[in-house]
């Protein structure tokens, strides 16, 4: 990659974009990883196997989780994104742990934790702060929700961006 970073540095006259500091396997394993996540794993209409997809391309899943079809784990986060135990995500769900000018962040679901469809969670929290987002156990993500910043233990997040609605009763669930 040497090579190819010189040729773009005397053709462009800039510094090359950052997956030019990457070997050739390890772009090479990150084609694979996307090929893999986005259109075999997520396609997979059996869970345990969708699951075992996605563990093999390097994701953390707890044990009894469920992820829908079609979902959008971040592939080129992998490893910052953590699914604990007896978590269910629903059809369609969007999980982003980087963007456009902007650091990676993490997203952690915790355990027993429940999303629903078509939600769209990003590891850049709405408080500024550089921790990423965490769902906390027992939580609920309303469908459709854009979750931007920490959804505490057993509280429920609705809207776009969500609204955090915490649970009264300690005793519920």
């Amino acid at each position: 990659m040497k090579l190819a970073t010189y040729v773009y540095k005397k053709l462009f006259k800039k510094n090359p974009p950052y997956w030019y500091q990457k070997g050739f396997l390890s772009l090479v394993a990150g084609v694979i990883r996307k090929w893999l996540t986005n259109s075999i794993a997520s396609n997979c209409p059996i869970n345990c196997i969708r699951i075992f997809l996605y563990r093999l391309s390097g994701f953390k899943i707890g044990k009894r989780t469920f992820i829908g079809m079609h979902c959008y784990l971040d592939d080129l986060c992998y490893k910052m994104l953590t699914i604990g135990d007896h978590v269910t995500i629903s059809y369609g769900v969007y999980f982003a742990c980087h963007g456009r000018n902007q650091p990676d962040y993490p997203i952690r679901v915790e355990d027993h934790a429940y999303i629903g469809m078509r939600a769209s969670i990003i590891s850049k929290n709405a408080d500024g702060s550089d921790r990423g987002v965490t769902i906390g156990k027992r939580a609920v993500v309303g469908s459709c929700t854009l979750v931007n910043r920490d959804v505490p233990e057993r509280a429920r997040a609705v809207g776009v961006p969500c609204r955090i609605l915490e649970d009264k009763d300690p005793s519920n669930g």
